[in-house]
C-alpha cells in the first residue's frame, strides 16, 4: 500500500509544504481553477482539467508516489451547494 508510513495529516501538511515552497509561483494564474497532484517525495506532479486524469497520468510515471491534490488557486478542490474560495 502505497504512503502507508504517512497519516493523511502528514500527506496534506507535505503536499501543501511542497506546492507552496517549489509549485505554486510556476502554475498560477495560468492554471487557475485546474487541478493538481503531486508526489509528496519527489516533488513531481501533473496538472490536468481532471484531477482523476491527473493522477492516472501522474501514478503511470510515480507508481510507488505518495500522491496529494488541490485545485490550484483554491482553499478546496470541491464543493457541495456553496462556492469555491479563492486562496488568500
Amino acid at each position: 500500500m502505497q504512503g502507508a508510513h504517512y497519516t493523511d495529516e502528514e500527506i496534506a501538511r507535505l503536499g501543501h509544504e511542497v506546492y507552496e515552497r517549489s509549485i505554486r509561483n510556476q502554475v498560477l494564474p495560468e492554471h487557475k481553477g485546474e487541478f493538481l497532484v503531486l508526489d509528496i517525495r519527489t516533488g513531481d506532479y501533473e496538472i490536468d482539467e481532471d484531477d482523476l486524469s491527473a493522477e492516472e497520468i501522474l501514478r503511470a510515471r510515480r507508481p510507488d508516489g505518495v500522491l496529494f491534490g488541490l485545485r490550484i488557486g483554491y482553499t478546496s478542490a470541491y464543493t457541495l451547494a456553496g462556492r469555491m474560495v479563492e486562496e488568500g
